[in-house]
């Protein structure tokens, strides 16, 4: 890692430490009395504290580490994704190969850099290839349904997040070297705009967004946390290859597709009459509660940087 890389870890050092001693303030303040709000805002920014290390020390060991951090990512976001899905005998072959040929296949090619297979490989050659599998067992009830989650739950949980680590590939003229800020910035900006959406939802939300998809989402947590985010992510220029404008432009769009994302996904678990994906992290619910911003956030950005300054 370079200079900027642990300035920046260094601020989110700080940050993390200002954010523990305002839980233990407000804890103590509270005496022994419950308060769910106080609690589960201490578990949230522990297991930040626990998801920061974690990358701090992939970004710390070097490109491999980081393609392999987010292939277990991806491998616990999957497993959370099909465990709520309703399965027959009919897709285990997909299934099957689901985990153990796509999923490693996907990351294999991000590692070794080959963009021209690693964008279509699911979208195009698997998307075909797994109806073929859930077919061979002659199950026909619901057929449809059954074949479109296998598929939507590979384009979430692999084909999307595998774009974080493939931002390592690209290269940026003046840029070099440097690619582990481009995910740095992606994860920060797009994670704490949904942090800044639930504080800001909390201190003065009213009118709710989409009270049938996510009913803790208000209008003034998501202008007030989009906005705020979307400073922060400008403010960040100088760790990316983009102007200041540039900056603000793009992490508003990645702010956007985040909170889209995060409704699209809600809709999903209240489909499945569940509130969240998994109880993995503490406070924060599953794996695929931290990702749904950021799989939708990541392909645009992506692409977008590959377009334009690639």
């Amino acid at each position: 890692m370079d200079n900027n890389t642990l300035m920046l870890f260094a601020g989110i050092g700080a940050l993390l430490a200002l954010a523990s001693l305002i839980g233990f303030v407000l804890k103590r303040r509270n005496g022994d009395a419950e308060n769910p709000v106080i609690d589960n805002l201490n578990a949230r920014i522990n297991a930040w504290w626990v998801m920061v290390a974690v990358i701090g020390i992939a970004f710390w060991l070097g490109h491999t580490a980081v393609v392999i951090l987010f292939y277990l990512v991806s491998f616990f976001a999957l497993r959370e994704f099909m465990t709520l899905a309703p399965t027959r005998r009919s897709d285990y072959p997909a299934l099957a190969a689901a985990f153990y040929f796509v999923l490693p296949m996907q990351y294999l090619l991000v590692g070794i850099g080959w963009y021209g297979l690693f964008a279509i490989f699911i979208p195009v050659y698997i998307f075909l290839l797994l109806p073929i599998l859930a077919s061979l067992g002659g199950d026909t009830t619901r057929y449809l349904e059954r074949a479109a989650k296998v598929q939507w739950g590979l384009m979430i949980a692999v084909f999307c997040v595998s774009h974080v680590p493939a931002l390592l590939t690209l290269e940026i003229a003046g840029f070099e070297g440097r690619n582990l800020l481009l995910i740095a910035w992606l994860v920060m900006v797009v994670q704490l705009s949904d942090v800044l959406q639930y504080v800001c939802g909390k201190l003065a939300g009213k009118r709710k967004i989409a009270p049938n998809l996510s009913p803790s989402k208000t209008v003034e947590g998501f202008v007030g946390g989009i906005a705020l985010a979307t400073l922060i992510g400008a403010a960040l220029f100088w760790i990316t290859p983009f102007t200041f404008w540039e900056a603000a432009l793009i992490a508003l769009a990645l702010n956007l597709l985040g909170f889209f994302g995060g409704l699209v996904m809600s809709a999903i678990k209240r489909d499945r009459g569940v509130k969240d994906w998994g109880h993995m992290i503490e406070g924060h619910g599953g794996m695929l509660d931290r990702l749904d911003s950021v799989c939708f956030a990541a392909p645009i950005f992506f692409h977008t940087l590959r377009y334009w300054w690639g």
